[in-house]
């Protein structure tokens, strides 16, 4: 009896341990995806045991599951950082949206039923209630089903093009979303373009959809390049004030 009531503690430390990791996991995940913790930022583990008010099994278990999701970069004798993305590796990611997005929205076009795609014109309605987009100075889609990409390739019906997109690229592409979408004119263009792309889908026009959708990331690649553009230019450097006679 010793011995199953041991196992019984065993099982619930260990269940227990899990959950506090599932929820530092979602906290510094999206501390990450918020700038909270800026890209290239350098990761201690024993400053984010005290944050989050956890022990260095769940944090550990946590930092794992980031590095698996593209968030977290570990260099030997270095330790981990925020994952940041040159400028060439971020062409990439976007390239690659555009063509498994595009198909993805070519499918969705074809195979979503009407009530999911009423659905989806229920999610662009909540987007534009939102304060940031009313005074067009932010559109922070929420993630899962409130983004509006995500409803989108869940509606493909193809698991291979899910799992990439809303899997292991996912959050790494909404940090990058999160970062640039303050554009000025950029939060009123996107949501435009994302009724544009919702038209078509719902007239079942996959070509369309596809070509607008493509555009529609291409857009976004056009902003971050010109926004880390500006970011890199040298600042100018401010007047010296004269001295008073």
């Amino acid at each position: 009896m010793v011995i199953v009531d041991n196992w019984w503690l065993m099982s619930d430390a260990f269940e227990s341990s899990a959950t506090l990791a599932e929820q530092v996991f979602q906290q510094i995940q999206n501390a990450i995806v918020k700038g909270e913790l800026a890209p290239g930022s350098k990761v201690s583990e024993p400053e984010l045991a005290r944050q989050y008010g956890v022990s260095r099994g769940p944090l550990r278990e946590a930092m794992r599951r980031l590095e698996g999701r593209k968030l977290l970069v570990r260099t030997p004798h270095a330790g981990a950082r925020v994952v940041s993305l040159s400028l060439e590796e971020l062409i990439e990611l976007y390239e690659v949206r555009q063509a498994l997005e595009g198909m993805a929205c070519r499918m969705a076009a074809e195979r979503m039923s009407r009530a999911e795609v009423d659905e989806l014109r229920r999610v662009l309605e909540a987007h534009e209630r939102s304060e940031e987009l009313q005074s067009g100075v932010a559109y922070y889609q929420q993630e899962g089903d409130f983004d509006f990409h995500y409803r989108i390739i869940q509606g493909s019906g193809n698991q291979m093009l899910t799992d990439l997109l809303c899997g292991e690229l996912y959050h790494l592409v909404r940090m990058y979303r999160y970062r640039f979408s303050t554009t000025p004119n950029r939060p009123r263009q996107a949501f435009a373009e994302h009724h544009r792309i919702l038209d078509a889908i719902a007239d079942r026009d996959g070509e369309l959809a596809e070509l607008l959708m493509r555009r529609h990331i291409r857009g976004s690649q056009r902003n971050v390049e010109q926004r880390l553009a500006e970011l890199a230019q040298p600042a100018t450097p401010a007047r010296k004030s004269r001295s008073k006679a």
